[in-house]
C-alpha cells in the first residue's frame, strides 16, 4: 500500500490557494485596519473575528451540503470553483477601498508629510511607560512633547524658540528618511530608567553593521533601552489621525466591511469541500502521509505570498501606509493559477472510485462494504464520541494560541521586535514544509496521537522563548524559535484532521470536516478579541507570545486523554520494508 504522490499533489493545489489568501489576509488586512483606517487592536480583533464568525456556521453546512452533492465533477470540484473564483474577485476589490481611505488621509498617506501632526492634540503611548513599565513616566504624551522630552528631556512649552525649533527638525528628520531614502539607518532614540534621561542616539558602522552611539559617542549602557522614534512618535499619531478620518466619513470602511463579507462569505463557501476532498480518494491508513502532501501544498502557497510580500515591501516601516492594490493583484493571480492546475489535473469522481477499489484490494474492506461507505453515516460509541470531543477541543486551544500570533504578527514584529515579518514567518513555513513529508512517515511509526503530543511541546516551547525576543535580540535566535514552531505546528496540523475524519464513514466525511473547522474557527473568533483585549489592558503587545503559550500547553492535557483516531500502523514483514513509505 503506498500513496499516489502525483495525485494528493494536485489535489493539494486547491489547499494551496486556500493558505495563499489566508497568508495575504493575515497579515494584510491587520496593518489595513490599525494603520488605514486608526482602529484599535480590539476593534480590529473583532473585524479579523469575522471570518471566523461566518466560518462556525458555514463550515460545517457546505460539508454536509457536499457530502449530498452529485455531479459529473464530482462532489467538492464544483464548491472549489465557484468559490475561490467569488473571492478572488472580492479580495481585489478590498483594494478599492483601502485606496479611498488612502486618499483620505492626504498629505499623510503616499505623500507622507507628516509634520501637521507634530502640533496636532494626539495623545500617543509612551513606550516607557508600557516596555519597562516605569510608571513614573505619563502614560500618554502630545507628539510634540514626546518629541521634546527625547530630545531635550523637557516638555515642548518649556523650550526656548531655537530648541523648539531643533526639536521640530529632528521629527522631521525622522520623516525625510523614509520619504528620502529607505537605505538609511532608522532614527532611534534611549532611555534610562535610572535616571529618567532621554538620549538621541547616533547611528555609526562598524565591521560593517549599523550600530548605535551615545551623544558622547560611547557605547549603549546595559540600563539604557533602545526605542524606534518613528514607530513610537509617527505611527501612532498617524492611526489617530486615521481614526479621526474614519469617524468622519465611515462610509469606506463600511464599503470595506461589506466587501470583507463576500470575499470571507466565498471562502467559506469551499474551505470543507477542499479538505474533504482528501479523505475521499485516500485510503484510511495513508491520510496522515496524504495529509502531509496536502499541508506541504498549503504551505508552499503561504510561503510564496511571503516572499511576494518581500518584493512588494509590505513588511517595511515606511510602507505602513502603502497602496496594496499590486501585492493584492499578485495573491489573486497565485490563486487562479493554483485553481486551473486543480481543474486541469483532478478527476474526482474516477479518483474517488479507484480509493474504494484499492480499499478491497488491501483488505481494508469488503466489497460490500466499499459500496456503501461513500453513502452510510456513523454512530459512534460514547468513548469515541469522547476521544471526539477532546480532539477538537485541542484543535480549539492551539487554534487559539496559533491564530493569536498569526493575526498579531506583523504589527507586533513592527512595534515591538522592530523587524519585518516577512522574513521570521517565511522561515516558520520553510520549516514546516520540509518537516511535513517526515512527520507524516513519523506519525505512521509511532501513532498520530504521540506524534500530535510532540508538536505541541515544540510549539509551546517556540512561544515561550518568544517572549523573551525584543528588538535588541539575536536574529539567529528568533529565526530557530519560528523553524521550532514552524515544525511543531506541521506536526500538529499532519496528524489532527485525520484522526477526526478517522472516526468518520465515507457519507459524512464532509461533516466531520465541518465539526474540525468548526473547532478551530471558533478559536479563531475568540482568539483575535481576547488578545487584543489583553494587550490594549497591557498597554503593550507584550503579552501576545505568552498568552499563546498557555494556550498551546493546555491543548497538550486535552489531548493526553484522547483514546480514539490514532492510526494502526501495520507491521513490516521484513527489514526491507521498513526502509519504505508505505504503511
Amino acid at each position: 500500500m503506498k500513496l499516489n504522490y502525483k495525485k494528493t499533489i494536485f489535489v493539494g493545489f486547491a489547499f494551496f490557494l486556500i493558505c495563499a489568501f489566508w497568508q495575504a489576509y493575515d497579515s494584510i488586512v491587520p496593518m489595513m485596519l490599525v494603520n488605514k483606517f486608526g482602529l484599535s487592536q480590539t476593534v480590529s480583533g473583532v473585524i479579523m473575528s469575522l471570518d471566523n464568525i461566518i466560518a462556525v456556521f458555514l463550515l460545517p453546512l457546505f460539508g454536509s451540503l457536499s457530502d449530498k452533492t452529485k455531479t459529473r465533477f464530482g462532489r467538492r470540484t464544483p464548491y472549489i470553483v465557484i468559490g475561490t473564483v467569488v473571492a478572488a474577485i472580492a479580495f481585489f476589490g478590498l483594494t478599492f477601498a483601502d485606496n479611498a481611505q488612502l486618499a483620505k488621509l492626504g498629505s499623510v498617506g503616499e505623500n507622507r508629510s507628516y509634520e501637521m501632526l507634530f502640533d496636532a492634540d494626539y495623545e500617543i503611548s509612551n513606550a516607557e511607560y508600557n516596555a519597562i513599565t516605569d510608571k513614573e513616566q505619563p502614560k500618554t504624551y502630545s507628539v510634540r512633547d514626546y518629541a521634546s522630552k527625547i530630545v531635550k528631556n523637557k516638555l515642548y512649552d518649556e523650550l526656548t524658540d531655537d530648541e523648539k525649533a531643533e526639536v521640530r527638525d529632528w521629527y522631521s528628520g525622522i520623516n525625510a528618511e523614509y520619504n528620502q531614502d529607505h537605505s538609511k539607518p532608522e532614527t532611534v532614540y534611549g532611555y534610562d530608567a535610572e535616571t529618567k534621561t532621554y538620549y538621541v542616539l547616533t547611528a555609526v558602522e562598524e565591521n560593517g553593521k549599523t550600530v548605535y552611539k551615545m551623544p558622547d559617542g560611547s557605547s549603549i549602557g546595559q540600563r539604557v533601552n533602545k526605542f524606534n522614534a518613528y514607530k513610537n512618535l509617527i505611527t501612532p499619531s498617524v492611526s489617530d489621525y486615521a481614526l479621526e478620518k474614519t469617524l468622519a466619513e465611515p462610509l469606506t470602511l463600511i464599503l470595506f466591511a461589506m466587501l470583507l463579507l463576500v470575499t470571507l462569505f466565498a471562502m467559506a463557501i469551499f474551505r470543507s469541500p477542499a479538505v474533504a476532498l482528501m479523505p475521499d480518494v485516500t485510503e484510511k491508513p495513508l491520510r496522515s502521509q496524504a495529509n502531509a502532501v496536502i499541508n506541504l501544498m498549503g504551505t508552499a502557497g503561504g510561503m510564496l505570498v511571503l516572499v511576494l510580500g518581500m518584493v512588494f515591501g509590505t513588511g517595511k516601516t515606511y510602507n505602513q501606509l502603502m497602496s496594496y492594490t499590486s501585492f493584492i493583484g499578485a495573491v489573486c493571480l497565485v490563486m487562479v493559477a493554483g485553481l486551473l492546475m486543480f481543474i486541469w489535473k483532478v478527476r474526482e469522481p474516477k479518483w474517488v472510485d479507484e480509493m474504494e477499489e484499492n480499499s478491497v484490494k488491501d483488505g481494508l474492506e469488503t466489497p460490500d462494504e466499499a459500496a456503501v461507505d461513500q453513502i452510510s453515516k456513523k454512530q459512534l460509541s460514547k468513548p469515541e464520541l469522547k476521544s471526539l470531543i477532546l480532539i477538537l477541543c485541542s484543535v480549539a486551544l492551539w487554534y487559539i494560541g496559533y491564530n493569536a500570533v498569526t493575526s498579531k504578527y506583523s504589527l507586533y514584529a513592527m512595534n515591538v521586535l522592530h523587524k519585518d515579518y516577512n522574513t521570521t514567518l517565511l522561515v516558520a513555513q520553510g520549516a514546516a514544509i520540509i518537516a511535513y513529508i517526515p512527520v507524516g512517515i513519523v506519525a505512521q511509526k509511532i501513532g498520530r496521537k504521540k506524534s500530535i503530543l510532540a508538536g505541541v511541546v515544540m510549539l509551546a516551547a517556540a512561544f515561550f522563548g518568544a517572549t523573551f525576543m525584543n528588538e535588541n535580540s539575536s536574529v539567529v535566535v528568533l529565526n530557530v524559535l519560528f523553524a521550532l514552531a514552524g515544525i511543531g505546528w506541521a506536526t500538529i496540523n499532519v496528524n489532527s484532521f485525520p484522526m477526526v475524519v478517522e472516526l468518520a464513514k465515507g457519507g459524512d466525511v464532509g461533516k466531520y470536516t465541518g465539526f474540525y473547522y468548526t473547532a478551530s474557527m471558533t478559536a479563531q473568533i475568540i482568539t483575535p478579541i481576547l488578545s487584543g483585549g489583553i494587550m490594549e489592558l497591557a498597554g503593550s503587545m507584550k503579552p501576545l507570545f505568552y498568552y499563546a503559550t498557555v494556550a498551546v500547553a493546555l491543548a497538550f492535557v486535552t489531548m493526553f486523554f484522547v483514546k480514539h483516531g490514532d492510526s494502526k500502523p501495520q507491521k513490516k514483514a521484513n527489514l526491507i520494508e521498513n526502509l519504505d513509505v508505505d504503511d
